[in-house]
């Protein structure tokens, strides 16, 4: 059982994480959502289209403009006060990798950290704990925040990946993040080239052997641009095929751009797993 806000889930019950990039520089939407009211009317929206959790963030992954931890709260802090307001049952996630910060959005609302670059900031792990919230543990190959990957190798990617996430998350069960709140994530494009985020997608069904529920943030990647060569507003179809390989080996939640679409897809996989029953069954029955 999936346990994050108000809400829990199933193991065969697939969640869309929503992304709301408080950034004026994100690398797909080019900040569109940075001001208060597009953001909000993204999250309500996202929400209507299927999305169980919003995942807010206030520094773009790749390199740019220094983004100081009082920027970063200032951008994030206050929307997820809104948000919390506006939208009591919906989850709200923070992508943030400093403990500050995390502390802060947490005082706003928050109830899952999403800490994308894998325990860099270990007091982030510590204020989860404090505040009762979620944490997702992602394998970001010890790259630093904000950094691009430069000919990274592993003998195996997915013990590597195993190793570091499975480490991250009993370490946050040690400190006193609750055992059903803790999500690992392999960390597509973080620290790797699109071989290893390919292999880390072939072999997702290994993370999930583990027991604990697999996070995916798969959306208009890298490593989908790459296998396809496609530009980054061209790689959704892309990004749906690899959506349905992963929920048919078992990834439970998914931080994407697009949410009807994703819906959808992840509706139609657990159909064919028969985990969920046609929504109409009338062929052959009138």
């Amino acid at each position: 059982m999936l346990r994050l806000g108000k809400r829990e889930f199933g193991p065969h019950e697939p969640v869309i994480m929503a992304i709301v990039n408080r950034t004026p520089d994100s690398f797909y939407d080019r900040g569109a959502t940075f001001r208060d009211e597009p953001a909000l009317a993204r999250v309500e929206q996202a929400v209507a289209e299927g999305a169980a959790i919003v995942d807010i963030g206030g520094v773009k992954a790749g390199p740019g403009e220094e983004v100081s931890a009082e920027e970063e709260a200032r951008r994030t802090v206050g929307f997820v006060a809104e948000v919390r307001r506006r939208f009591p049952d919906v989850i709200i996630s923070v992508d943030t990798w400093r403990a500050e910060v995390g502390e802060a959005v947490c005082e706003a609302g928050a109830d899952l950290l999403n800490d994308a670059w894998g325990g860099v900031d270990p007091g982030l792990a510590q204020v989860a704990a404090r505040y009762g919230v979620g944490l997702v543990c992602t394998h970001a190959g010890g790259a630093q925040p904000r950094t691009r990957p430069h000919r990274v190798t592993y003998d195996d990617v997915m013990a590597d990946i195993l190793n570091v996430t499975l480490g991250l998350a009993e370490r946050a069960v040690s400190l006193g993040v609750p055992r059903e709140s803790v999500l690992i994530d392999p960390g597509h494009d973080f620290g790797k080239n699109t071989r290893h985020s390919l292999e880390a997608t072939r072999r997702l069904d290994e993370m999930v052997a583990t027991g604990w529920p697999v996070l995916v943030s798969l959306s208009n990647k890298d490593f989908v641009g790459e296998s396809l060569d496609r530009p980054v507003k061209e790689r959704l179809i892309g990004t749906l095929a690899t959506t349905a390989v992963s929920a048919w080996l078992g990834a439970q939640v998914y931080r994407v751009h697009e949410v009807a679409e994703t819906r959808q897809v992840l509706d139609m996989v657990t159909a064919i797993a028969g985990h969920r029953a046609p929504t109409v069954a009338r062929r052959g029955l009138a």
